[in-house]
């Protein structure tokens, strides 16, 4: 009986003694922390700003196809042959003027988020083991992974946040 006192004694004693906030396994959803910090937020609005021209003039460009097409439609056969030859040639220009700007924004997407990602890389794995260390935690796991759990596991994401935010 003394020996199960004594277990008992010393198991309490060194979950006292062990920091509140210890965990085992804890949950992170890195691309959310990633794309939640202030970096991102900047990054994004730089983007925004350095694309503003060339969405406007697609959005114009989509918004005159979009009519073009109807009146082809609408009118097309009873249109004199010259016209609707150069209401189709207008159509082409204009769409293929339409899929130059749609592949130039989406590559300057992709070089902006590749350069994001090179630069948040090495803050985003400090913040990692900043809160990996503070909160002792053993096994790391993305929300996506987590199949089942008996309790609620910490998610750290917040926490990640808040660094990432602070090493800016």
């Amino acid at each position: 009986m003394r020996k199960l006192t004594l277990f008992l004694c010393m198991g309490l004693f060194a979950a006292l003694s062990a920091p509140a906030y210890s965990t085992e396994v804890a949950v992170l959803d890195w691309r959310g922390a990633l794309l939640s910090s202030d970096a991102a937020q900047r990054s994004m609005e730089q983007l925004e700003s350095r694309l503003a021209g060339q969405q406007q003039e697609a959005q114009s460009l989509g918004q005159e196809l979009s009519q073009l097409q109807q009146r082809l439609q609408q009118e097309g056969d009873s249109l004199p042959e010259d016209q609707r030859r150069s209401l189709i040639q207008e159509f082409q220009q204009k769409g293929s003027r339409f899929e130059q700007l749609r592949q130039q924004i989406m590559e300057e997407q992709m070089r902006a988020e590749q350069n994001f990602l090179q630069e948040a890389e090495p803050k985003l794995e400090r913040a990692v083991e900043q809160v990996i260390s503070r909160h002792n935690v053993q096994v790391l796991v993305e929300p996506q992974g987590v199949l089942h759990s008996e309790r609620d596991l910490p998610n750290l994401t917040g926490e990640v946040i808040e660094i990432l935010n602070s090493l800016n």
